[in-house]
C-alpha cells in the first residue's frame, strides 16, 4: 500500500465524510457565527456586560458537555444498532437518552438558581485595575436567571439531533439548527437594541433570544420526526412504554456513562483553567471571551471530523467490518490534522481585525489578538487530539477515553495553569501559551494510544437488546 492510499482516501470517501460532517458544520458553524454575532453585539455594551454573559456561558458550557456526554452514552451503542440495521435498539437508545437528559437538566437548573451568584464571582478577580466587578456580575446573573428558562428544551432537542445524526440523517437536525439561529439571529437585534418598539433590554434581550429559539428548536424537531415514523421508525411506539431492557442499561452504565463523567470532569476541569487564566483580572475575562468566540466558529470543521469519526467508524464497527473501521479512521485522523492546520492558519490572519469589533479597552484588543494568534497556533494539534479521543471512543473503551481526556485535563493543564497562577508571577501573556500548548500536546498520547491499543471492537449484535 502506498503513502498515498494509507493515509489518503479516493473521491467516495470523502464524498462519503463530507455527506456526514457538511450538515453538522452547517449547522454548528451558523450556530456558532449566530453566537458570535451575538457576543459582538453584547459586546457593544461595554466591557462589564461582555464579560458577565461570557461567564454565564463558561458555566453553561459544563451543563452542555454533560448532555454531550449524554448523548455519546447512548449514541456509541445507536451508531452501532443501525449499523447492524437493529431498530428496536435504536428505539430504546432514544428512550434512555431522554431519561437521562431530562434529569441533567433538572439538576443544572436547581444547582445555578441556588449557586449562581457564587459560580458568577468564581471568575471575579481584581488583577487589573480596569473594569466593574459588581456590574459585571449584575450583568450575569440578569442573564443566567432568563438562559435558565432554556435548559430543558435544549437537553430534549439534543435527543433527537443526536440520534438522527447517528442514524446517518444529519440533514434535520442541520434544518432544525438553522431556524433556531434564525429566530435567536432575529430576536436579537430587536431585544437587544430595542427595535420595532421593543424595549432596548440589553444582556436580558439576548438571553430571551436564545430561550426563544431553543423552544423553536425542539417543535421543529418533534414535528418533523413524528410526522415521518416512515422515515425515521425508531420513533414508532417510543414513548407509548417506559421500558429499557437491562442489557442496554447494564451497557451503557459500564460503557457509556464514563463518556458522561468524562465530559463532566473535562467540563470543570476547562472552567477551573479558565478561573485560573481569569486572575490577571477582567481584562483577561473579556479578551478570553473574544478568542474563544472565534475560535469556536473555526474548530467546528476538526469537531464535526470528529463526529464523523463516532459515526462513520461506529456504524462500520456495528456491521462487524473492523479493518476497514481502521483504514477509514487513519484516514480521518489526516483528513482532520490538515482542516486544523488550515483553520489556525485563518485564525491567526484575522487576529489583529475580530478584536476591534468590540467596544472595550485597546488593552483587552491587544490581549485578545495575542491569544488568538497563540490559540491558531495549536488548532493542528487540537484536531489531532479531537479525532484520537473519538477513535477511542467509537470502540467503546470508555475507561481509556476518561483517563486520555479528563484525567489529562486535571493532571496537567489545570495542574499548570493552577501554579502558574497562584505560585509564580508570570504574567497572562505566558500563562495562556504555556496552558495552551500543554493542552494540546495530549495529541501524542492519542497517537500512541490508537496505535498501541485495540480499540476497534464490535459492541452490538442484533436484536440482543430484545432478550
Amino acid at each position: 500500500m502506498t503513502l498515498r492510499k494509507k493515509f489518503f482516501g479516493d473521491r467516495a470517501f470523502y464524498k462519503k465524510v463530507l455527506a456526514v460532517s457538511v450538515p453538522i458544520m452547517v449547522q454548528n458553524g451558523i450556530t456558532n457565527l449566530v453566537g458570535m454575532l451575538d457576543n459582538v453585539m453584547v459586546g457593544t455594551l461595554g466591557t462589564e456586560a461582555m464579560s458577565g454573559v461570557s461567564i454565564v456561558n463558561q458555566l453553561l458550557f459544563v451543563f452542555s458537555m454533560v448532555i454531550f456526554g449524554a448523548g455519546a452514552a447512548g449514541g456509541i451503542f445507536t451508531s452501532q444498532y443501525h449499523g447492524a440495521r437493529d431498530t428496536d435498539g435504536v428505539r430504546y437508545t432514544f428512550r434512555i437518552k431522554t431519561y437521562i437528559n431530562v434529569a441533567i437538566a433538572a439538576l443544572t437548573v436547581l444547582l445555578l438558581a441556588l449557586f449562581g451568584k457564587e459560580a458568577i464571582s468564581f471568575f471575579l478577580h481584581s488583577g487589573s485595575a480596569s473594569g466593574d466587578l459588581e456590574l459585571t456580575l449584575e450583568y450575569g446573573r440578569s442573564y443566567l436567571w432568563i438562559m435558565l428558562i432554556g435548559i430543558l428544551p435544549y437537553a430534549t432537542s439534543q435527543v433527537y439531533a443526536s440520534t438522527l445524526r447517528e442514524t446517518e440523517e444529519a440533514a434535520l437536525p442541520m434544518y432544525s439548527g438553522l431556524l433556531a439561529i434564525a429566530v435567536n439571529c432575529s430576536l436579537n437585534f430587536v431585544l437587544i437594541f430595542g427595535l420595532l418598539g421593543f424595549p432596548a433590554l440589553g444582556v436580558v434581550g439576548a438571553a430571551i433570544a436564545t430561550v426563544i429559539s431553543r423552544f423553536a428548536e425542539l417543535i421543529f424537531l418533534i414535528i418533523k420526526v413524528h410526522l415521518s415514523k416512515s422515515k425515521y421508525p425508531f420513533i414508532k411506539g417510543v414513548f407509548r412504554s417506559l421500558r429499557v431492557p437491562r442489557t442496554l442499561v447494564l451497557g451503557i452504565v459500564t460503557k457509556g456513562f464514563p463518556l458522561l463523567f468524562n465530559e463532566l470532569i473535562w467540563s470543570l476541569a476547562m472552567t477551573v483553567k479558565t478561573h485560573c487564566l481569569s486572575m490577571a483580572g477582567l481584562d483577561a475575562v473579556a479578551a478570553i471571551n473574544i478568542q474563544t468566540t472565534m475560535f469556536n466558529v473555526l474548530n467546528i470543521t476538526y469537531l464535526a471530523l470528529g463526529n464523523s469519526i463516532a459515526i462513520i467508524v461506529g456504524n462500520l464497527l456495528g456491521a462487524g467490518r473492523l479493518e476497514e473501521a481502521k483504514d477509514a479512521d487513519r484516514k480521518l485522523l489526516v483528513f482532520a490534522t490538515l482542516t486544523g492546520a488550515l483553520m489556525g492558519a485563518f485564525q491567526i490572519g484575522i487576529s489583529p481585525f475580530f478584536p476591534m469589533l468590540y467596544n472595550t479597552s485597546s488593552s483587552v484588543r491587544s490581549l485578545a489578538t495575542y491569544m488568538l494568534i497563540i490559540s491558531g497556533l495549536s488548532m493542528p494539534l487540537n484536531a489531532l487530539a479531537v479525532s484520537t479521543y473519538y477513535t477511542i471512543r467509537s470502540g467503546g473503551l470508555a475507561l481509556l477515553t476518561m483517563l486520555f481526556d479528563c484525567v489529562y485535563a486535571w493532571a496537567f493543564t489545570v495542574s499548570v495553569a493552577f501554579v502558574l497562577a497562584y505560585f509564580t508571577d508570570v504574567g497572562i501573556h505566558a500563562l495562556f501559551a504555556v496552558v495552551t500548548f500543554v493542552e494540546c500536546s495530549k495529541c501524542f498520547l492519542g497517537l500512541a494510544l490508537v496505535s498501541k491499543v485495540r480499540w476497534a471492537r464490535q459492541l452490538t449484535v442484533r436484536g440482543e437488546v430484545a432478550k
